[in-house]
């Protein structure tokens, strides 16, 4: 769910310095008061993916750059069995029989 920011109204209805966040659905209607006060939602920049994003995060973690990094990747291909798939280290595969 967004977080979305809320600045306080004051009583002429201006946004005044004082906001808050608040987790809410993008499906609910924005708040018209807060602890008993006039709120007014503030428009807000997306947050775009950055270095530590889960996006970002998806791609460190592909088989290319784990390969490129020395590490070896195993994925399960069957019941009881994993193949290789970053990394040059280590048997093709493990199994169960092995």
């Amino acid at each position: 769910m967004p977080t979305y920011v809320y600045a306080y109204l004051d009583k002429d209805g201006n946004p005044t310095d004082e906001v808050f966040e608040i987790v809410q659905p993008i499906s609910a209607e924005p708040l018209k008061k807060h602890e008993g006060r006039a709120v007014q939602r503030i428009p807000q920049v997306p947050n775009i993916a950055g270095k530590w994003s889960d996006i970002k995060g998806k791609s460190a973690l592909s088989n290319k750059n784990l390969e490129r990094l020395g590490f070896t990747k195993y994925e399960k291909k069957g019941q009881g069995y994993m193949e290789r798939t970053a990394g040059k280290m280590g048997p093709k595969s493990i199994g169960l029989d092995e």
